[in-house]
């Protein structure tokens, strides 16, 4: 999911509660967030090195999004109940932020609600904002915000797509920074312990851990940009493909060996990847239908540059996604550092590890649900 493509959504005038007019477009096609909804400068300072997007995000994450936007959005109908729940249990009138909207399948959800959605995608940007939806382009560990903005927010199958610790717990102070207090954050995130062993099979292990080098700015050997700008595949028809459809075949859009390779020579990394112990790196494949490609468009584009390859006997041209999978515990760990939260809730549903966060009002570390989300669980 990228902001890179150059597309720039204009959101509508919004009024709610009294906050209008949330970004705007000027004549030269550039996006402008209005000061006033801006957090300030001390507020959003963070280090370069959470701040800069890594190149295997960029990659594996950003170019793959804009690439596959309408036939993942396609995919993308069914709400998960737990979701449901929460957005059902708001009060009316409140304005809940979706940070990693993908194509906006939750934006609207509680018609007493409102609702503004973000994503590095453009392409699904765009494609949320022709559904009508107040949405913009905006980075996860950079929400467009003023503090206490929100009434709640939602992050669901984002962060497991940053690829440093860093960058995950920057996400997690981001939502809870653009909330009120008192306001209640929903976070989940593909988890380690998935129900179905085989997927695991199916998905290509990298090193346990990146050293920051490999992952940082100063990173030459794994940095290789291209000059032609993956785009959204344009859409010409709605499949009836299920939430989550499970991908097969070979998954590998580089030799493993080759990053295997490359990841030693920058993080002194020797560990067997395939037979590493507490495996969380991952890439899982996207088969995108020859169909939904166009030959000499952006997939052409994605194979020359080593970002796809074709899978004649399944008819796809196949990406890969970049995934660090958490484990039990793992949230609430990088939770216990951030003094103005507190869990509320946590589950373990459809594969995913799932937090409920709130907004503290007072020095209380209880971790026990409250308010209308305790009744509904």
């Amino acid at each position: 999911m990228c902001a890179g493509s150059g597309i720039f959504i204009t959101m509508r005038e919004v009024k709610v509660k009294g906050v209008s007019s949330l970004c705007t477009l000027d004549s030269n096609g550039e996006s402008h967030i209005l000061q006033s909804e801006l957090a300030s400068d001390s507020q959003r300072n963070s280090s370069l090195n959470v701040q800069f997007t890594p190149e295997i995000e960029k990659k594996y994450v950003h170019h793959v999004y804009d690439a596959i936007a309408p036939h993942f959005s396609s995919t993308r109908f069914a709400k998960w109940p737990k979701v449901a729940n929460f957005l059902s249990s708001l009060p009316s009138e409140s304005l809940v932020l979706d940070a990693g909207c993908g194509n906006g399948k939750y934006l609207g959800f509680n018609p007493d609600c409102f609702y503004i959605g973000c994503d590095t995608s453009a392409p699904l940007i765009k494609i949320c904002a022709d559904r009508g939806h107040e949405v913009l382009v905006a980075d996860a560990v950079d929400l467009p915000y003023r503090t206490s903005f929100g009434d709640a927010a939602i992050s669901i199958a984002v962060l497991h797509h940053l690829s440093t610790e860093g960058r995950r717990k920057k996400a997690i102070e981001e939502l809870i920074r653009v909330v009120k207090k008192g306001g209640l954050v929903l976070i989940t995130v593909w988890a380690v312990e998935q129900e179905d062993k085989s997927l695991l099979a199916r998905w290509t292990p990298l090193t346990q851990k990146y050293g920051e080098e490999w992952i940082g700015p100063g990173s030459p050997r794994v940095r290789s940009p291209s000059s032609c700008t993956l785009e959204s595949i344009p859409e010409t028809e709605e499949n009836g493909f299920g939430e989550r459809k499970k991908d097969s075949g070979q998954s590998s859009m580089q030799s493993l060996q080759e990053i295997t390779s490359q990841i030693e020579s920058y993080s002194g990394a020797s560990t067997d990847v395939k037979n590493a112990n507490n495996q969380q790196e991952y890439f899982i494949p996207w088969h995108l239908p020859y169909h939904r490609a166009e030959v000499s468009g952006a997939s052409a584009c994605a194979l020359a540059n080593g970002l796809a390859k074709k899978d004649d006997k399944k008819g796809a041209v196949v990406y890969n996604r970049y995934y660090h999978v958490f484990s039990e515990g793992e949230l609430e760990r990088l939770v216990a550092g951030i003094d103005n939260a507190v869990i509320v809730d946590r589950f373990f549903d459809k594969s995913n590890w799932c937090i409920v966060l709130e907004k503290k009002t007072m020095k209380s570390q209880t971790t026990e649900p409250c308010g209308a989300w305790k009744n509904l669980m």
